[in-house]
């Protein structure tokens, strides 16, 4: 029995050893199994779930790893081929060889001395700015420099005399008939930002005095902003409609006699006939154009809270609404030419600073607005941002705009700006300082050119193809407000596994042999460009961002100097041996902000703020008339 008893035990022990060694087993089974989902699965799990369903997180630690080092510096190197001598290879390589002098001077700058240079509170008496300038005719070049700008208040007086009518020389206007022309115009324009960018305008203000087309004297006010002009307002001698929209209570035409002189002198006899014989109905007495062939004229354009107000010999004329939201700052020159000899300008209460050379009127150095670093994941999206050096204003409005995006800020889509380096040594030294603090700019070190646009764009497939792991890479300006989710679902309409091109696709369009936009037969000889998106907004996807890459290494891919009908070019190269999807939408649009849009271009920093509080708080995306 002593036998039986240990054996039943013996057996009873055995089998509780290997029910042991199971549940041991099967433990490091679950730790692995629990280890190999936290590292790999869960994170795409919870990542999905967060797209589904908006989770503001990522739900991805990373906390103990250590970040990315930040980097602002492209790694793109430009090198021109021997055997390309067109003009956009030459201007490259100065822009390339003068740009990597301005950087090196930079990173030898103390950084110290560098944040010392225009910190807060340290504006220097150089920075400061008179509150009334003057020239004469003897000093008149056609412009007049405000160096500050204008704000609410501020006036600018011209004394001039328009010349006498002569014959029309362009061909296009004159259609083979003798026509005579008089005319002049009479700007408020912005500091050039890059080489070659043509400047914006704030009041573009043209007296016709022969007339246009309609053959009687004709004023039209207008704006310009990066080479798109807006809505002409055309004065013909009307006074506006009672149910139009005043700017600061003025109207914007006043009424003038459309005939001749005679008329005037016969409406002030008619109107002292009148009071002669007690007569006390109102009688409505018109003013002649007040621009003559040879005559004198005292022009001033005074800034109000909604608009310009110009009045001429004391008169008040008309009135040009402010557009896209821009600050009276801007207005640092006042340009007249023309048909027309000024004899003398003046500007009087003018403001004594300006945030060029104070960025952080600008710029809020605050933690809240970093960007995080790069993550180790794959993201869905990377957009680069295009901007220039002293867009200090707008960077800080996308900042506090779209990329405050959930999506943005959890890493499932990544946004960096490029920037080239500018001319002025305090606008780089502010940009170094910028790009340190909220690590989301790439500097592009050339010097910064209109014409070399195509370069930052090279720069953003370079640094996401080589720096990210990303689905698709999408190219935007820094004044272009970006919906990131319609963007995404935008992009995942097509099957994850097909080379994408997703934007507002241009077909058949023929290059412009004349104007700002002129392209020769030597740049461009076929009759059509290739199908390419506007440049605004656009997204390819990562397999042609990477054969850019590489055909530009190999020195095999063609710059040309618009940007976006560039990437339509490298498209269709690479198209020519694995097909791309292209997929139009016209809710990415070009030409400014229209409701339910995916992108919305040539919005000001306080329309990208306002269309950010529109979209949360209404939850559809409407657009901002500022």
């Amino acid at each position: 029995m002593m036998k039986r008893a240990s054996h039943n035990n013996y057996k009873v022990d055995s089998v509780v050893i290997v029910s042991r060694l199971r549940s041991l087993h099967l433990l490091m089974v679950l730790v692995f199994v629990y280890f190999f989902l936290m590292t790999t699965q869960f994170p795409v799990l919870f990542r999905f779930l967060g797209n589904q369903h908006d989770f503001p997180t990522r739900f991805v630690d990373d906390s103990t790893r250590p970040d990315k080092p930040t980097r602002i510096l492209s790694r793109l190197d430009f090198r021109a081929r021997d055997c390309d001598n067109s003009s956009i290879y030459k201007t490259a390589m100065q822009a390339w060889v003068v740009g990597s002098e301005l950087w090196a001077q930079l990173k030898e700058k103390p950084k110290e001395e560098a944040h010392a240079a225009v910190s807060p509170g340290n504006e220097t008496a150089a920075f400061r700015c008179p509150e009334k300038v003057s020239v004469t005719e003897s000093e008149f070049d056609g412009m007049v420099g405000l160096p500050c700008g204008l704000t609410i208040g501020s006036h600018v007086t011209v004394v001039g005399q328009p010349k006498k009518a002569h014959k029309e020389k362009e061909p296009k206007i004159s259609l083979g008939k003798d026509v005579m022309v008089s005319q002049f115009m009479v700007e408020l324009r912005k500091e050039r930002v890059v080489r070659g960018e043509e400047a914006a305008r704030f009041l573009h203000f043209n007296p016709r005095i022969k007339g246009d087309w309609s053959d009687k004297p004709v004023i039209e006010m207008n704006h310009c902003y990066r080479g798109q002009w807006g809505n002409a307002v055309r004065c013909e001698g009307w006074r506006s409609p009672f149910n139009e929209e005043t700017v600061d209570g003025q109207v914007k035409c006043e009424k003038w006699i459309r005939d001749d002189a005679n008329d005037f002198e016969e409406s002030k006899a008619s109107l002292w006939l009148d009071r002669l014989m007690g007569r006390r109905k109102k009688i409505d007495l018109d003013w002649p154009f007040p621009f003559l062939e040879e005559k004198f004229f005292v022009l001033t354009i005074t800034a109000g809270l909604e608009g310009y107000h110009i009045s001429v010999n004391g008169r008040h004329l008309t009135s040009f609404a402010y557009r896209n939201g821009f600050d009276l700052e801007d207005a640092m020159i006042l340009r007249v030419y023309g048909d027309v000899d000024v004899h003398s300008a003046f500007a009087a209460s003018l403001p004594t600073s300006h945030p060029s050379v104070a960025p952080e009127r600008h710029l809020e150095m605050s933690s809240e607005w970093k960007a995080r670093p790069l993550p180790y994941e794959p993201v869905d999206l990377f957009i680069g941002v295009i901007s220039a050096g002293d867009h200090f204003a707008e960077r800080m409005a996308v900042r506090k705009s779209w990329m405050q995006h959930y999506l943005v800020k959890s890493s499932i889509v990544v946004a960096r700006f490029f920037v080239a380096l500018h001319e002025r040594d305090t606008i780089n030294v502010e940009l170094r300082k910028e790009a340190e603090f909220f690590g989301d700019i790439i500097i592009v070190p050339y010097l910064d050119n209109y014409d070399l646009v195509v370069l930052k764009t090279l720069a953003i497939c370079e640094y996401g193809v080589n720096f990210l792991s990303t689905k698709y890479i999408m190219k935007c300006d820094d004044d272009t407000f970006v919906r990131v989710d319609a963007v995404i679902e935008e992009a995942r309409r097509v099957n994850s596994g097909k080379s994408l091109y997703v934007g507002k696709i241009n077909y058949y369009h023929t290059p412009l042999r004349t104007g700002k936009w002129a392209v020769t037969y030597e740049e461009w000889p076929g009759e059509i460009y290739p199908p390419y998106a506007d440049g605004p907004g656009y997204i390819v996807s990562s397999d042609i961002a990477r054969f850019i890459v590489t055909e530009y290494r190999k020195d095999r891919l063609r710059l040309f100097k618009m940007e976006d009908v560039s990437m339509g070019m490298w498209v269709e190269k690479f198209n020519s041996s694995r097909p791309v999807e292209y997929l139009h939408n016209s809710h990415f649009h070009q030409s400014g902000c229209f409701d339910d849009y995916y992108t919305a271009h040539y919005q000001s920093p306080k329309q990208l703020i306002c269309l950010w509080e529109r979209l949360q708080s209404e939850g559809k995306p409407i657009c901002c008339n500022l």
